[in-house]
């Protein structure tokens, strides 16, 4: 049976203060950031045990995913990976993660346990694979999903970005309400696979006061009118025809 995935976007990192700090190279958590961290602790008492934690290797996501679900005191814990195809979108500096050996050199250094196996040098380079446009970020979330899919754990977090999990869940709802994306720092969303797609349970739309799902042509037209707010909020996401 596939796993429940439990979506989390990163904590506030010091870019989410204005665009004036997207200039930040792969930025940090701030203190309130730190916060939310414990806040989405306790949020997971009452949720089944997690399994397994991914997170984009950006420092912001990996910081999250051990402050909200690593315990040092806690070895039977969950297991924490890396994945570059979870990294956010845009090519902007605060988007673009630190070199795989500095990431190893951090985690090893503080004794964090994050395996970063997945993560070449070439993860941070926003072309090819990683390309900002909506073609290759969809290829990309496409074998997320699949990925995710396989994996044999029953209880999976995965933390992101805001406009990455736009793509991931193709649920364009509120997708304007802050700068590119949806989603409130710190926030989780829980998901079951329907065939190879990511649906929302009931129970997760009603804890963020939404009722039943819209449906994919209504997604459609939400899509386009999102990505259109990106672009004026100064986040365009290209398409490779463009």
């Amino acid at each position: 049976m596939p796993p429940t995935i439990h979506l989390v976007r990163h904590a506030q990192g010091y870019h989410n203060l204005g665009i004036a700090y997207w200039s930040i190279p792969d930025p940090l958590l701030t203190e309130h950031g730190k916060r939310q961290c414990l806040e989405l602790r306790q949020s997971f008492l009452a949720m089944p045990p997690v399994d397994l934690v991914v997170t984009s290797p950006l420092r912001r996501a990996i910081y999250t995913g051990l402050g909200g679900f690593w315990s040092e005191s806690d070895e039977s814990g969950a297991k924490v990976i890396a994945l570059p195809d979870l990294q956010e979108l845009s090519s902007f500096p605060c988007d673009i993660g630190s070199s795989v050996s500095d990431l190893r050199a951090e985690m090893e250094g503080q004794g964090l346990p994050v395996d970063l196996s997945l993560v070449g040098e070439s993860w941070r380079e926003k072309t090819g694979r990683f390309a900002p446009t909506r073609e290759k970020i969809s290829a990309r979330c496409a074998d997320l999903r699949h990925w995710l899919h396989a994996r044999p754990e029953k209880e999976i977090v995965v933390v992101s970005h805001g406009g990455l999990l736009h793509f991931l869940t193709e649920d364009w709802e509120d997708g304007c309400t802050f700068e590119g994306t949806g989603w409130r720092n710190a926030e989780f969303r829980t998901y079951e696979f329907d065939t190879i797609q990511l649906r929302e349970t009931p129970e997760s739309r009603r804890r963020r006061g939404k009722s039943g799902p819209l449906t994919g042509p209504e997604q459609d037209v939400l899509r386009d009118r999102v990505l259109q707010g990106w672009a004026q909020q100064g986040y365009p996401i290209l398409s490779e025809t463009q």
